[in-house]
């Protein structure tokens, strides 16, 4: 998978920057930088393209024998409508301006079926990780091609992605940087729809569902309106946004430590840290005495001495992951602080932060269970304008603060993973209007434990991703959940399956949606498991059935209702193909009747298409769940492998 390192958040204010003026500086006509070499467009549909010329410039957009004009506004932005195409190709697309102007043209572009797939990390993860590996050797496809969209983060909406996509056909060579999860699920679609096919990797591991919603629709939902104008604060005046999140955890660490105010001279350039310890240099943990039973506050400090030169470009502060909060300050300035453990901290550095001669950096970090994680010496730099960078290789001074247990630091509103809108921004809204078959969504596991607000923010994304790309019955397909944790001897609530339900909501509710249920193919010790395969086939029956109209079930069993029946309750299923099938035993296992919230096992009998409980029906009785587990063991499947899917449902 592609590592996180994070910095696009730090350099927001200079991708901002960058990007309005070299719309305004275009001469010669130019394609967005989602068109390239060996891109698909959407068949049997208007062909929308846009990119950049002289403001008020009449550009001529050519695909194969087709040709159409549109100018550029006074931003240099255009945007030209092709008449919808049949599949075919490979073909040019071009785009010229007047007599003389250079033009731009695209080779070997295909029109077929466009796929978009986005999420966190069991979507970004890649076919060289997958299971299933038998399939690389023969993967050579030229009529199917992908492309990643780079990690982009930013607090407005972006125009143009920061570089030129690159479009690769699947061959060998390429496959295993692909989607595991798309590549299958476009892999099974080619063998029957016989097309050419194109998908649109846009995921970031770890990352939140509100982080994929434009801030329109964002903001309708309760509680979030706020946080949302900070976010809009970070893009016109990051100085000014970062300066007031400083204040907000500084006081909100006032509410938490006790020592908070006595230790302000701490991060300032004039304290005297020699009294400290120092880090071990090599992996710069603290000694094992120091670790042992260590809850709370751990300061950290550090010198850099700097030119002139490298003062004035220094762009970046680059620390590692650090566990699990901090706040980083330089010369006294707060300059960034993170909230999760495993991400890196690079924090965007304003003028005259830094300056000629020596500079002081301080970090307040919250250690837990033993463990305060700073990585190596390494991994800790200023970074230039230039690419270049000065290393922070210390010595580095602490002092062991505060016993705090289970703090709670609410990140900055444009923290990935954790930010609001800024992942829509970079890497969805510069696609908007791209021609689209359908859109899989695999995310979730950073939302568990919030079921009741994520199925109203799976419904929004799928009605703003509509939005964005102008298709209001854009066929969009969610992965559940799968089993992941510790698997449980007892029936306890469980916040992955209350998410799987809230996901089971959305989906029921939207006539355009599907759910591909993957509890068999979990892996209880791994949060990616590697049965990638399996899950993208079962994306493609969604896919033939509502996006491609073929005949069949768009799903497997699922529960319809619990009925009290004599002294039993018979569950009734529908979507069952063959008939319900237990595996490995005599009785259908996973089943849970409640009394309120007191519930117990009970196991099941197969009766055709359901499932019967022998003694379950007791007055107090009142719901029956399956698989309500974070990682449920389960053995029910109709005769086409596919899983019943797992629910709550009031007994009648």
């Amino acid at each position: 998978m592609r590592s996180f390192t994070g910095w696009a958040v730090g350099l927001t204010a200079a991708l901002l920057a960058g990007s309005a003026p070299a719309l305004a500086q275009a001469t010669a006509p130019s394609f967005a930088n989602i068109f390239a070499d060996h891109a698909v467009l959407q068949r049997d549909r208007p062909i929308t393209v846009w990119g950049t010329a002289a403001p008020g410039e009449t550009v001529t957009v050519r695909l194969a024998e087709r040709s159409v004009t549109a100018v550029a506004g006074r931003d240099g932005k255009w945007r030209a409508v092709l008449p919808a195409m049949k599949a075919g190709g490979p073909y040019t697309l071009s785009v010229g301006g007047a007599a003389g102007t250079p033009a731009q043209q695209l080779s070997d572009v295909l029109v077929g079926d466009v796929f978009l797939c986005g999420g966190q990390s069991n979507m970004e993860f890649q076919i060289r990780h997958a299971t299933g590996l038998e399939v690389v050797p023969s993967s050579n496809d030229a009529q199917l091609r992908f492309v990643t969209i780079p990690d982009t983060s930013v607090p407005a909406p972006a125009a143009d992605l920061p570089a030129r996509s690159e479009w690769k056909a699947v061959s060998p060579e390429t496959v295993g940087d692909a989607s595991a999860v798309c590549y299958f699920m476009a892999r099974s679609l080619r063998s029957t729809e016989q097309v050419p096919m194109g998908f649109i990797a846009s995921e970031w591991g770890g990352t939140r569902i509100e982080s994929w919603i434009s801030a329109p629709s964002l903001g309708k939902l309760p509680g979030f309106a706020d946080r949302l104008a900070t976010v809009a604060t970070f893009g016109s005046n990051p100085a000014a946004a970062v300066a007031g999140e400083g204040a907000r955890r500084e006081k909100l660490w006032e509410t938490i430590d006790p020592a908070a105010r006595k230790e302000r001279p701490f991060r300032d350039a004039a304290f005297d840290d020699r009294s400290w310890a120092t880090l071990p240099a090599d992996d710069g943990q603290l000694p094992a005495a120091d670790r042992a039973g260590l809850e709370g506050v751990v300061w950290l400090r550090t010198t850099v001495d700097l030119t002139a030169e490298q003062a004035a470009a220094a762009q970046r502060i680059q620390l590692g992951p650090i566990g699990k909060f901090d706040e980083t300050y330089i010369n006294g300035r707060y300059v960034g602080g993170g909230s999760v453990d495993w991400v890196w901290r690079n924090y965007g550095v304003s003028g005259g932060t830094l300056r000629a001669g020596r500079n002081v950096i301080a970090i307040r970090v919250v250690g837990a269970n033993g463990r305060m994680a700073f990585t190596n010496t390494a991994n800790r730099m200023i970074g230039l304008k230039d690419g270049g960078t000065v290393a922070l290789n210390g010595p580095w001074h602490y002092r062991i603060g505060s016993p705090i247990r289970d703090a709670q630091v609410a990140p900055a509103p444009w923290e990935v993973p954790n930010s609001l809108t800024t992942l829509y921004n970079g890497m969805i809204a510069p696609l908007s209007g791209y021609g689209l078959k359908l859109a899989a969504w695999y995310q979730g596991e950073s939302n568990a434990g919030e079921a009741g607000a994520y199925r109203g923010l799976l419904t929004t994304l799928m009605a703003d991703w509509r939005r964005t790309f102008g298709q209001s019955d854009l066929p969009f397909f969610v992965v559940q959940l799968t089993a992941f944790g510790k698997p449980q001897t007892v029936p306890t609530d469980s916040g992955w399956a209350a998410l799987r339900q809230a996901q089971a909501e959305a989906v029921a509710a939207d006539a355009n949606a599907g759910l591909a249920v993957t509890l068999d193919v979990g892996d209880r010790f791994d949060i990616h498991p590697a049965q990638k395969k399996v899950v993208g086939e079962r994306l493609a029956r969604l896919a033939r059935v509502i996006a491609y109209r073929q005949p069949g079930l768009r799903s497997g069993p699922e529960a319809t209702e619990a009925m009290r029946q004599g002294s039993d309750i018979v569950v009734r299923f529908r979507n069952v193909s063959g008939g319900l099938q237990r595996y490995g035993g005599a009785s259908a296992i996973g089943f849970e009747r409640c009394a309120g919230t007191t519930c117990s096992f009970v196991d099941g009998t197969v009766q055709g298409d359901a499932v019967v409980l022998p003694g379950a029906n007791r007055p107090e009785v009142t719901t029956i769940r399956y698989a309500w587990s974070d990682a449920p063991f389960v053995n029910l499947f109709d005769g086409a492998d596919l899983p019943a899917a797992p629910f709550t449902l009031p007994v009648r």
